[in-house]
């Protein structure tokens, strides 16, 4: 049995840490960096940092918190938002960061995942996908941010960045994104079910026991948290605790 990861996500807004409710309403709630540190001391595995209106400026900045971040964390840190090239992953990269997660320019240009992938290898590039919900069984992916639909359905889509080289998903939820009630465990199911590369769950979290059912539901690789986290819910040891009491394996500091 797979030992599932436990990530936080921390989504920046103007070097504050936000968050909202379906991507939306967003409010700060506190310092990136210190949250990050403070994660990583309690066991967190990997920690994911995403520029939230890297969208309106055509960029990712997040440079310095990622510097900054590096200092005193030492686990694998994703960066996402704003990445349209080459250049801007490569900056990311020289910033400290272990990979990049790929979502507006994936969709727009589906060859830049096959591109990136070639560069940096397919353990760096994560295909960033985040749905809405449409009918039973059926999702569309959004972009920028989750503000805007693009007719493309997110099954296909998982099947066709892991054939473009993709090394792992990240699937968000806006229907469940900050409301605590739960993932939605059919969509991570059905995307679990269709790739064989690893797929993060991210959207909906309220408690440890929504993860457990997550994972007794579907074959998902690594759970992206934030509500439980940045509100103090739990901590990170007591998520991993409960976890391993309902005979879930996670990865535990030596």
């Amino acid at each position: 049995m797979k030992k599932i990861r436990v990530i936080a996500r921390i989504d920046i807004k103007n070097e504050h840490t936000i968050k909202g409710i379906h991507l939306e309403g967003l409010r700060k709630v506190g310092n990136p960096n210190e949250m990050a540190l403070r994660y990583y001391e309690d066991g967190i595995d990997e920690i994911v940092l995403m520029d939230a209106v890297a969208s309106l400026y055509d960029r990712n900045s997040l440079k310095d918190v990622i510097v900054k971040a590096c200092e005193d964390i030492f686990i694998p840190i994703t960066v996402g938002g704003g990445l349209r090239n080459l250049q801007d992953i490569q900056e990311a990269l020289n910033s400290g960061a272990d990979k990049v997660a790929i979502n507006t320019q994936a969709i727009r240009e589906p060859s830049f995942i096959t591109t990136a992938s070639k560069q940096f290898g397919s353990q760096c590039i994560i295909s960033s996908i985040v749905a809405k919900k449409i009918d039973d069984g059926k999702w569309e992916a959004y972009i920028e941010n989750g503000r805007e639909p693009t007719g493309v359905d997110v099954l296909a889509w998982a099947k066709e960045v892991q054939e473009l080289g993709a090394g792992e998903i990240m699937l968000t939820s806006i229907d469940k994104e900050g409301t605590k009630k739960g993932f939605d465990l059919e969509l991570n199911k059905a995307v679990a079910e269709l790739v064989n590369i690893p797929v993060i769950s991210s959207g909906g979290a309220g408690s440890t026991k929504d993860i457990v059912h997550l994972c007794e539901s579907s074959d998902i690789d690594a759970v992206a948290i934030a509500s439980i986290l940045h509100y103090k819910l739990e901590s990170v040891s007591e998520i991993k605790k409960t976890l391993i009491n309902n005979k879930i394996k996670v990865r535990i500091d030596a």
